[in-house]
């Protein structure tokens, strides 16, 4: 079967999406990124997305400051399914998804978020970090559900908090996780090794049936 077939949603620079296109594009992910749609008309994902040869969509996301209008969200998925989308993948996508979005995709949407969930969901993980003083902090991969950061974990990676640390050098920290472990969990679901079962997410050893994340 072919590669696994994802589609990124993002709003901004795109480091994440460059993470996961240099993963796939060097083999080391069974993945093709097959669209990036971005609410916003200059995002720079958008540009990484055209220099590495993939389709690059603006979609006006409507009148809302934080969500997707139902107009705008069903064009998202018109999108998403032109281009045969299995997985969609959030990568610093600052807009809240609809239900009939996450029913369609139910299971294949993922977002990766700068703290060790279920510590400091929300905006700026990395300073309610900073000020609770954990003497830890990290990334985390998820499934997206309709909370706020509350879908099942795939992948988590700890990052040690400094004494001098200020919410940039956390985050330079963190964000080179992120860029680790977020096309591992892509590429897991790719080689259908990912179980989930209630919260609990389990990586099977060995690839067990098609792609594409069905179970996930």
């Amino acid at each position: 079967m072919g590669k696994l077939r994802v589609g990124v949603l993002a709003s901004g620079n795109g480091s994440n999406l460059q993470a996961i296109i240099d993963s796939s594009q060097a083999g080391k992910i069974d993945v093709e990124v097959a669209v990036v749609v971005s609410d916003v008309a200059d995002a720079h994902a958008l540009e990484r997305a055209r220099r590495a040869g993939i389709p690059a969509v603006h979609v006006p996301p409507g009148r809302f400051r934080t969500r997707l209008t139902p107009e705008a969200e069903q064009r998202f998925i018109e999108v998403l399914e032109k281009h045969g989308v299995r997985v969609v993948a959030l990568a610093g996508f600052m807009r809240i998804l609809h239900d009939d979005f996450l029913k369609r995709y139910a299971g294949r949407v993922l977002n990766v978020h700068p703290a060790l969930l279920p510590a400091f969901p929300g905006l700026h993980g990395q300073k309610q970090a900073l000020d609770y003083g954990v003497k830890w902090s990290g990334a985390t991969v998820h499934f997206v559900d309709a909370g706020v950061d509350t879908g099942p974990v795939i992948l988590q990676a700890a990052v040690p908090v400094m004494d001098d640390d200020t919410q940039e050098t956390l985050a330079a920290r963190i964000l080179e996780q992120e860029h680790r472990i977020y096309p591992e969990a892509l590429g897991l679901i790719a080689e259908n090794r990912i179980r989930v079962d209630g919260r609990l997410v389990t990586s099977a050893g060995e690839n067990t049936g098609a792609r594409g994340g069905g179970e996930a």
